[in-house]
């Protein structure tokens, strides 16, 4: 512990440190020794610190204000290619870090999406898609929004100290809520978008002709207006099967709550541009001989 101790406050490394075998030591006496490591391999960058930290703060304003004009100006392409980002980027963080559990849950997630989004943008479209869209997005919507109530409670739990009446670690009870929070945000946002995606090109597809004057249909109370089938379930009544809903530009993922989108934005923002805008800056420092 002395040896550690000063090698953090500025002596020098003993010769042939790098060289020892650290796999005998604990987990905190391995990390004490590492960090003093660092702190001598950067002592007398000061002045490269601090231009990398400009580096930092610039690239990230220059790329918030790109990206809201981008947003502005072409939402329609933003939005897709946030959607696609915000799928895939996670995917090379669960490789490289060994989350089998997270890859697992992601490849159900995405095949089963993907079969649907598929569905949904066929033409022309299947009379049963439309209920096939809305029941696995509001299936989903229902989980994540669980998960997320659960991984909030058990974070809550765990600060007022009420984990240690079931004899669980801080540490531990944390991870399981801070976990569960991050599965219900990040499917609850892709689920979201995914709806919004299906959901437009569905509406294009059912798009309505007429010849001369505003194109209407009129349809009895017994048919479905999205896919023509008959209903036989009111909308009041639990169905067998599946049950009957009426939509009034009011689904379940697009209620107004103005906090919870800007929660939405921000998830969106670090997951699908914080490592874009994390590498350019890396790239950036690389160039500049930075380190």
């Amino acid at each position: 512990m002395a040896v550690v101790e000063v090698e953090v406050v500025g002596a020098p490394l003993e010769p042939g440190a790098d060289e020892v075998d650290l796999s005998h030591l604990d987990p905190d006496e391995r990390w004490r020794i590492e960090h003093a490591r660092m702190h001598a391999k950067h002592r007398g960058h000061e002045a490269m610190h601090a231009e990398m930290v400009l580096i930092l703060i610039a690239t990230l304003v220059v790329a918030q204000l790109l990206l809201v004009q981008w947003k502005q100006r072409h939402p329609r392409s933003y939005n897709m290619v946030t959607l696609f980002q915000m799928w895939v980027v996670p995917l090379y963080f669960t490789v490289k870090l060994h989350w089998w559990r997270f890859l697992g849950i992601w490849i159900f997630f995405s095949a089963i999406t993907a079969f649907v989004t598929f569905r949904a943008t066929r033409k022309p479209l299947v009379q049963t898609t439309p209920r096939l869209v809305y029941k696995w997005f509001l299936l989903i919507y229902k989980i994540s929004y669980a998960t997320g109530i659960v991984g909030y409670m058990a974070v809550m739990f765990t600060l007022f100290g009420l984990n240690l009446l079931f004899r669980i670690k801080p540490e531990d009870g944390m991870d399981f809520g801070i976990s569960l929070l991050f599965y219900g945000l990040y499917y609850g946002v892709l689920e979201r978008d995914f709806a919004e995606m299906c959901a437009d090109y569905m509406a294009s597809t059912i798009g309505f002709y007429s010849a001369c004057g505003m194109p209407t249909k009129h349809l009895s109370d017994s048919v479905c207006a999205v896919c023509g089938q008959q209903i036989f379930v009111d909308v009041n009544e639990e169905g067998i099967i599946e049950n009957t809903y009426r939509l009034s530009c009011n689904h379940v993922w697009e209620r107004p709550h103005v906090m919870y989108g800007q929660l939405l934005d921000w998830l969106r923002y670090l997951v699908a541009w914080q490592p874009v805008i994390i590498g350019l800056v890396q790239g950036i420092n690389y160039i500049l001989g930075l380190e």
